[in-house]
């Protein structure tokens, strides 16, 4: 699944760069302040990171497409309720690790302003071991998400921020609780 993602975003760059008005590629990363929502979770965000690359194919002078490539590590505390709800022991920090995909419009308000929408799909590379039940992982494989966000663009350099929202459940224990991740990226990116 994950190779042929991959493959189809690699398709998708190397045809739409020669029809595109203009197409630029680069490294990025930052910072991804992160929380995932549920009854099993507190209620507080915490610190991860992201780094990948990116590629611009301009459409016109006002939009462009966007599509990424990013690996994200996400960590979070679960709440006092987590154990009486799924019979572990007390776990206090997990940490996951994403390839995430996201898919970006921008509209060029200006030269210097973009706004920015789209999907992301993201894939769970890893998870902590230490949570698991009857040896399935609690984490689903894949997280569906929307993204929101503004990016200023200074000569070859990208400043960037976005609110990026889970659509899916994470949980793949059971319905006892529904599990969404939320995050906000905060980050540099250069065109090389």
């Amino acid at each position: 699944m994950k190779t042929k993602l991959i493959s189809l975003v690699s398709l998708l760059l190397f045809f739409s760069a020669s029809y595109s008005q203009s197409f630029t590629v680069g490294i990025k990363g930052g910072v991804s302040i992160n929380k995932i929502t549920g009854k099993s979770f507190k209620e507080q965000f915490t610190y991860g990171y992201h780094v990948g690359g990116y590629a611009t194919l301009g459409l016109s002078k006002k939009f462009a497409i966007q599509p990424e490539v990013l690996f994200s590590q996400l960590s979070t505390d679960t709440s006092s309720q987590f154990s009486s709800i799924y019979q572990f022991n007390h776990i206090n920090n997990i940490k996951l690790s994403y390839l995430s995909i996201p898919i970006v419009l921008n509209y060029n308000v200006s030269n210097l302003l973009a706004l920015q929408v789209g999907p992301q799909f993201g894939v769970l590379i890893n998870q902590d071991k230490n949570l698991l039940q009857n040896g399935g992982e609690a984490f689903k494989k894949g997280d569906f998400a929307m993204l929101g966000g503004l990016q200023l663009k200074l000569l070859k350099f990208r400043v960037y921020g976005r609110y990026v929202i889970g659509l899916n459940n994470l949980d793949n224990i059971g319905n006892k609780d529904d599990w969404k991740s939320q995050s906000i990226q905060l980050g540099v990116g250069i065109n090389l």
